[in-house]
């Protein structure tokens, strides 16, 4: 008999890489494996990957990538969290959480005061209860043919203490990771 939870605290390991393999292994082979190829976006690869493996099987994973923005005109940078993907057979486990909650720490350590996602809105519970924010204002990406609204959730959550979001349009000055 094999025990199908995962253990109480999983452990969390910084990845060397994350490849299209790597994300087979955590959420099988389909077309739209999260579900935002209607979104018609081109996306950022991520530079950090965090991940949890049992059984030596790759079951979670989310990635991070510095990323420059424009708040009200305002240059500043936020730290993109992407990536984030739990077995289907492993979720509601705390596996999300553990996994984002490890990127994050990291993330403090890179130094811009913001981390910023973008999600389906029937993940924004999932990530409130992680301690995310909604941005409620418009969001502009970066496209191969030019600025586009981002047509999914945008949030955001403190990396510093203080950290609060500013007001005013909002402008991610790359492609969305």
């Amino acid at each position: 008999m094999t025990d199908r939870h995962p253990p109480a605290s999983p452990t969390v390991v910084r990845l060397a890489d994350y490849s299209k393999s790597d994300q087979t292994e955590i959420l099988g082979d389909g077309a739209d494996p999260f579900g935002v190829a209607d979104a018609g976006l081109t996306w950022l690869p991520k530079k950090e990957h965090f991940g949890i493996r049992r059984n030596g099987r790759l079951v979670a994973h989310a990635g991070l990538l510095r990323i420059p923005l424009s708040i009200d005109g305002a240059g500043t940078q936020a730290v993109g969290v992407g990536g984030v993907a739990v077995a289907p057979d492993l979720r509601g486990h705390g596996l999300a959480r553990a996994v984002v909650s490890a990127a994050l720490d990291h993330a403090r350590a890179m130094g811009p005061r913001y981390g910023l996602l973008f999600c389906r809105p029937p993940l924004v519970p999932l990530y409130r209860r992680l301690g995310w924010r909604t941005v409620e204002q418009d969001v502009h990406v970066e496209q191969p043919e030019g600025a586009v609204i981002v047509p999914l959730r945008t949030m955001w959550t403190p990396l510093h203490d203080g950290a609060a979001w500013p007001a005013g349009e909002v402008r991610l000055l790359s492609l969305p990771m």
